[in-house]
Formats: C-alpha cells, sequence, structure tokens
C-alpha cells in the first residue's frame, strides 16, 4: 500500500503548541520569540540559563557514499529523535535550515520523509524566519561596501584582480558564475570581474553555523577577508566599517528557530552551510543550547562520512567544544548496489530499475564503501552505528547482507523503517545508539592545527579519502603560501569536492585507493575560521537541472501549496 505523500501527512498531523515542547527542554516561554503558527525563535539568554542541567549524550547523523537521490540522512535523523520517545528517553534534533535552491532544484525539500518529518513542513522548507535573507543581505551588503569603496578612491589599495569576495543569492544560476560589475558610465561603479555564490555557501553563513555568541558573530564578521592590496595584505570587512552594520542584519537570524517532529520531539534548526563547500552542518549555537534540553542531542552532517562528518569533528567540534558520543552512519541497499560499480546513475534521472531486483552480491560487491566510512568514524574515535534506511523496494536478504558487512568489521547494526512507521520504526536503531553511547569516548581530531595547510589536506586526503597522494595548481600553491604569511596557516582545512564519491572523482565508486587529490585553488574564511581548497569542478552556485523541482510547486484551488516534497 502507497504512502500519502509527505505534505499531506505533514498536514494531518496537529502540532503542539511550542510552549508545550519548550517546556519539556526546560526553556521557559520568556526565552521564547513566536513566529506565527508552529514556529518560535529561541533567545540566546537560553543557553546560559540551560547551562547548570546535566549534558545530554551527543549523537551525529552521517551516512555512507549516496546515490544522486540521496539516503534519507535526515529522514533517519528524524526517525532516530522520535524513537527514543519509544524507548523513555527525552531527544533533542538539531539541524540544519534546508536551502531554497536545492529544494527548487534537484533535491527537493529537507524536511525528512515519510511519518519521520519536521513541522511544519512548508515553512522548514520555504523561508523560514527570514535567516537565509539576512545571510544573504549581509553578504551584499559587504560587496557594495567594496565597491562603494573602489568608486570613492580606493584608498586601502585593493587590488582589482585580488578581490575575493563575491556577492550571494539563495537560488541555483549558473548564469550568476561569473559576471562583470560596473558596466555603464563613471557614475556606475568601477568595472571588474566578480561572480555570485549560492547563499549557503557564504562565508557569512558559515560564520552564522560556527559562531558561539552574538559578541563572537560580529569579531568574526570583522576578520572577514574581502581581497588583498597591490602590496599583498588582506583587506578586512573591519577596515571597510562593514562590519558592524551586517552583524546589526544578522541579530535576528542568530537566534535558533524552534520546531517539531510529526510526534512532538523539539526540534532546533539553525543555519545551512552548503555540505559540499562549507562545513555542511548546523549551528554552533543550536548545539550548545540543545546539549542540555535532554538525555540525547540528535544532529545531522551533510552527506556522507568523509563530507559533512569530518568537518563536524574537526572544524564543528573545536568550535564548540562539544565531544560526539556515537555516529549513526545511514547505509541503503541501492547506495551500495551503486558502488559495486554495475550501475550508472544521474543527477535529475531516476535509478536504473535493475538496482531494485534482489541481488545481495550486488550489496556485497559495493561493501568496500561502507567499510570505509566506518574507518573513517573510527578515525577520529567515535562508536559507529550502521542505520539501514530500508526502502519498499529492498529485499531482507539485502538487508541481511548489509547486516553481515558491517558486524564483520565490529560496527553495530539495526534495520530502521521510520519512513513508513514514524519513531517506532527506529527503536532497534535507537537502542543501538544508547548502547554505543555508552562506550568510553576516544574522540581525536585527524590533524593537529598547528601542522603547516598542505599537511592538514595530506592528513584528510590520505587517512579520509583514502588518496596516494595531493596535488596543487601553480594558482592554490600560491594562495596557500599566501595564506601560511599571513597568518592563517593555522586554521582547519575544510575540502570542497563531490559528495558522490569519497574521492574527487565522482566515477569513483566504493572506496579508491591510489588517486591523487588535485586542488584547483584555495579560499580563506578567515572570519569563519577555515580555509577551502577547492577539488574537481566543483562550483559555489550551482544549476537548475534539465525538469528541476520548481516546475512541479504551485498553490491548488484552495490556495494551498502542492508539489513541494
Amino acid at each position: 500500500m502507497s504512502l500519502p505523500s509527505d505534505l499531506q501527512i505533514a498536514r494531518a498531523v496537529t502540532p503542539q503548541p511550542l510552549a508545550e515542547i519548550a517546556a519539556r527542554m526546560g526553556i521557559g516561554r520568556h526565552l521564547l520569540e513566536p513566529c506565527g503558527e508552529g514556529l518560535a525563535k529561541i533567545r540566546l539568554e537560553a543557553i546560559a540559563e540551560l547551562a547548570d542541567r546535566p549534558r545530554a549524550r551527543y549523537v551525529v547523523v552521517t551516512a555512507i557514499t549516496p546515490t544522486p537521490l540521496g539516503e534519507g540522512k535526515t529522514c533517519t535523523a528524524v526517525g532516530l529523535a522520535q524513537a527514543m520517545q519509544h524507548l523513555g528517553h527525552r531527544a533533542t534534533l538539531s539541524l540544519r535550515q534546508p536551502s531554497m535552491g536545492p529544494t527548487f532544484g534537484i533535491k527537493g525539500g529537507a524536511a525528512g520523509g515519510g511519518y519521520s518529518q519536521v513541522i511544519p513542513m512548508e515553512l522548514m522548507n520555504l523561508h523560514l524566519t527570514g535567516d537565509f535573507h539576512a545571510v544573504t543581505a549581509a553578504n551584499n551588503l559587504l560587496a557594495a561596501m567594496i565597491d562603494n569603496h573602489l568608486h570613492h578612491g580606493n584608498a586601502l589599495d585593493l587590488d582589482l584582480h585580488n578581490i575575493t569576495w563575491r556577492r550571494a543569492l539563495d537560488v541555483n544560476d549558473r548564469a550568476l558564475r561569473n559576471i562583470v560589475v560596473g558596466l555603464g558610465g563613471k557614475a556606475d561603479g568601477v568595472t571588474r570581474q566578480t561572480g555570485f555564490d549560492i547563499t549557503a555557501a557564504s562565508e557569512v553563513m558559515a560564520i552564522l553555523a560556527l559562531a558561539t555568541s552574538l559578541d563572537d558573530l560580529r569579531a568574526r564578521l570583522g576578520r572577514i577577508v574581502v581581497g588583498y592590496s597591490r602590496a599583498g595584505r588582506p583587506v578586512t570587512a573591519e577596515a571597510l566599517h562593514a562590519a558592524g552594520s551586517m552583524a546589526v542584519l544578522m541579530r535576528e537570524a542568530i537566534k535558533p528557530n524552534l520546531l517539531q517532529t510529526l510526534e512532538h520531539t523539539p526540534v532546533i534548526v539553525h543555519a545551512g552551510p552548503f555540505g559540499n563547500i562549507a562545513t555542511g552542518n548546523s549551528s554552533v549555537i543550536g548545539d550548545l543550547l540543545g546539549i542540555h534540553t535532554g538525555e540525547y542531542l540528535i544532529t545531522e552532517a551533510g552527506f556522507a562520512a568523509d563530507m559533512g562528518a569530518e568537518r563536524f569533528f574537526n572544524i564543528k567540534c573545536r568550535a564548540s567544544g562539544l565531544v560526539p558520543d556515537a555516529a549513526v552512519l545511514v547505509a541503503t541497499v541501492r547506495a551500495l548496489k551503486l558502488h559495486s560499480g554495475r550501475y550508472k546513475a544521474a543527477l535529475g534521472k531516476p535509478l536504473p530499475e535493475a538496482m531494485f531486483a534482489e541481488n545481495p552480491d550486488d550489496v556485497h560487491a559495493g561493501a568496500a564503501n561502507l567499510i570505509k566510512q566506518i574507518e573513517n568514524v573510527r578515525l577520529h574515535g567515535v562508536a559507529p552505528v550502521v542505520a539501514i534506511n530500508a526502502f519498499a523496494t529492498d529485499h531482507a536478504s539485502e538487508h541481511r547482507a548489509i547486516r553481515d558487512i558491517a558486524e564483520a568489521v565490529g560496527a553495530r547494526v539495526a534495520v530502521a523503517t521510520h519512513f513508513a512507521d514514524g519513531g517506532r520504526g527506529a527503536v532497534e536503531l535507537a537502542a543501538a545508539v544508547v548502547e554505543a553511547c555508552g562506550e568510553p569516548s576516544s574522540f581525536a581530531y585527524a590533524y593537529p592545527l598547528e601542522a603547516t595547510l598542505k599537511d592538514k589536506i595530506a592528513a584528510i586526503a590520505t587517512k579520509v579519502y583514502g588518496a596516494a597522494g595531493v596535488s596543487y595548481s601553480t594558482l592554490a600553491e600560491r594562495q596557500l603560501d599566501g595564506y601560511e604569511r599571513n597568518g592563517f596557516g593555522t586554521l582547519p582545512v575544510c575540502i570542497a569536492k563531490t559528495h558522490l564519491s569519497i574521492s574527487a572523482d565522482p566515477a569513483l565508486k566504493g572506496a579508491p585507493t591510489g588517486h591523487v587529490i588535485h586542488v584547483r585553488e584555495a579560499r580563506a574564511s578567515v572570519g569563519a575560521g577555515f580555509v577551502y581548497p577547492i577539488c574537481g569542478d566543483m562550483t559555489t552556485m550551482p544549476g537548475l537541472g534539465a525538469t528541476p523541482a520548481a516546475a512541479a510547486i504551485d498553490f491548488d484551488e484552495r490556495g494551498e501549496i502542492i508539489g513541494l516534497s
């Protein structure tokens, strides 16, 4: 029997009053700022008020390398949080806000799915409380201040060919990747080449995700490097007198958003840095708040364990000071079959029909990816729990194959049917997570901050990606050398690469070894606090596919949204 659509399921549930949800978290009404039906901001004062409460167990949800369709990581995180209630535990979920670029592009919405969703589903996927717009406005205010500075004489001697700050927009629009501004007459500004990034890739978004307070946000905005003078000195947002006004624009956006799941588990939704390019994790502030609101705080890291989880461990945990107790590794039959190398899948197209035939041998043939991602979690001293996200097209023999693969390397495993069954479908998974959290912690970073930038890149490339080494373009060599000279060498690294392979080549499936990671350029997000090398053909502004999700979204005759998934 087919399930109703996600939107129909979400609309059939009556939300509990958020004041009741917050009260169960220990958050009083005086700390809530209602934002319409089923949505509220939480004042930052809540962090201090909750500080004396017990610390929750901290669990990150990650995955094996996905198919282009994704493997239901958010849905699994929601299902796990709901399942904790079925075991008598209080859990809070901490998630990123979806970017509307992917929502209207290939991915669709990001509120979970089936009976494991965040509600209100429409608000979660469309605007929410306007935090993305605040990030966009702050980003573009700085861009306008740069061009205004150039127009009025360029007192900071900015090199027109070495201005790194770009504009941002929360839309997938390939036509804006490279643009020329200042066309027209003298009054229209200085002519130069620049471009747009999607808002989720903006350094301002990364700053929102990594800041620990309003004061920290303001300081980080001031440290943003917008470009370099002709003498090679970094020019900051502070030097342009832009950081204060940017912080004012972000004053409301820094407050986390409170929502709930279909089963009324509290959900903190805050920030939305891109998973390919930036940290791909929800905010530090959200986690500093959520860590004292229950027995378990469950968060999600974008894409696979070599991507979002690696950044969670090496960047987010450094910023927050929080140490994870366990990691859930979402695996699916279809993803492991894809990693067998026997099938091909492409963005915007359905998976091959042959992938849905019963074939546990294909699952075993793709086992290397699961084994490597388990290894990547253990590299950081964290106990992994493999969650088999069950699809209706799966076969029991294929689930047994995944269980055999994971148990053979000593990982806990559970089959989860949370999409169809909600929290009760993830009870086995929740029990395994509770057990894993009881293990002594031996958390460790993959590299020390004192290492050079190249040594940090090499550590991730060889230890996490299984690469034989790293090569650099002449441009990347020059940029990294410059960052070291300017004092940015102690920052962590955030390697931008494809999410469709552990390597930087989306065609390499499984767990490739012997490959070389090629860094084509490197950018410094000094305010956010990391350097990001860019590999392969990664772009910071996605494009729309031939049939984007936007083509199906509309209103019906009753004025209700349709087509949102």
